[in-house]
């Protein structure tokens, strides 16, 4: 079994804007990224934004946590939008032509179609 190592850390941070994602999206991390996805999901209302400008998918478990943060939102009447996604996860989005079902937008855009949040 190997160790947890920097690459295998994430950290979230959820305020106004959404949820910003910093780090390694994988395996090693994927069970605490989905809590805390389905926790803003079923607690929330209106766009969830995925900030993904300092997250790397590592993974196709790291995909899967995000289609599965997809489908879950849908169920609830929400969207997940990703925003400010970095050129490789745009190419990995399109590649698998999840483009066309997650929309993705820069911060200012994504902002603005999520609105604030309620406090």
């Amino acid at each position: 079994m190997r160790g947890h190592t920097a690459r295998d850390q994430v950290t979230a941070t959820m305020d106004v804007e959404g949820i910003t994602l910093q780090g390694s999206l994988g395996v090693a991390t994927a069970a605490d990224v989905r809590a805390l996805l389905h926790t803003a999901i079923d607690t929330g209302s209106g766009d969830l934004v995925l900030h993904l400008g300092e997250a790397e998918v590592e993974d196709a478990t790291g995909l899967g946590v995000i289609v599965e943060a997809h489908r879950r939102a849908r169920r609830a009447g929400r969207q997940v939008v990703i925003a400010d996604a970095t050129p490789r996860m745009r190419r990995l989005l399109r590649a698998t032509k999840l483009s066309r079902i997650i929309p993705t937008a820069p911060v200012a855009e994504a902002v603005a179609v999520a609105g604030p949040v309620p406090a």
